[in-house]
């Protein structure tokens, strides 16, 4: 009889959050077609009541990028399809429309780092090393560095990094915006959670619009960006919810969303 392959992504509920482990780590969680398809499938489909996910690697790596063990030779336009199946995962990572916290440790590699960009609040322990190999590889980004990380840290930046394969530490990392937090060793999760409870407790609708808006808005004329900033306002400042956040800030206590 054969045996059932091992599960590839753990996946943890604990009332509002849900904890996405990455376990493949003798692999360094390095990113094949199974496990982005793991990922995949549970932001096509979260379980109800979920309001923040933590994403992580397990065995002290948050991933090493694509899984180059598995490679095979491809036509160029079926390179073209498994790059356009890379963003259309990491667009529904980051417009889902569920706040995504990541860990990151050890290895935060070429896919890694662009699974880890599609996140919207990184947290970062000491151990962290972000690359971005490819330039090194004779080969070119495809899961969408070239938008998301190049527009953190800037295409001059992402230029250099690309033809030198230079690693950056968690603390230079950090300063750059590859991780907007830094953590001491051992306590990524901690503060992921942590973070995690924060955002949980906004309202729903207002954390949908801040993922749904604010990278749309980065991409428009000023006169559009501001003309869709007073749209989300007029959604989010009229509902059951903004009463209930203007009646907490008169009361001074916390404020209770449905």
């Amino acid at each position: 009889m054969s045996q059932a392959a091992p599960a590839v992504l753990d996946i943890r509920i604990d009332g509002a959050v849900a904890h996405l482990t990455m376990a493949r780590p003798d692999k360094r969680n390095a990113l094949n077609d199974r496990l982005l398809g793991a990922i995949d499938d549970f932001f096509r489909a979260p379980p109800e009541g979920v309001r923040v996910v933590v994403i992580s690697g397990g065995g002290g790596n948050f991933s090493s990028g694509l899984d180059l063990s598995e490679h095979v030779h491809r036509e160029p336009a079926d390179v073209m399809r498994h790059s356009r199946r890379w963003h259309e995962v990491m667009d529904r990572i980051q417009f889902g429309g569920l706040p995504v916290v990541a860990v990151l440790e050890g290895a935060v590699m070429g896919g890694g780092l662009e699974l880890a960009a599609a996140a919207h609040v990184r947290v970062a322990e000491p151990s962290v090393r972000f690359q971005l190999p490819e330039g090194r590889r004779g080969i070119f980004v495809g899961g969408g560095a070239s938008v998301r990380i190049g527009r953190i840290i800037g295409p001059d930046r992402m230029v250099e990094m690309m033809l030198t394969g230079r690693v950056y530490d968690a603390q230079d990392g950090t300063r750059l915006g590859l991780a907007h937090y830094l953590v001491a060793e051992g306590e990524g999760r901690t503060e992921a959670l942590r973070l995690a409870g924060t955002i949980a407790a906004n309202a729903d609708l207002s954390n949908y619009i801040v993922i749904q808006a604010l990278s749309r808005i980065d991409d428009m004329a000023r006169a559009d960006g501001l003309f869709a900033e007073s749209l989300c306002a007029a959604l989010t400042q009229t509902g059951a919810d903004a009463q209930e956040g203007l009646r907490a800030f008169l009361d001074k206590r916390r404020p209770e969303f449905s």
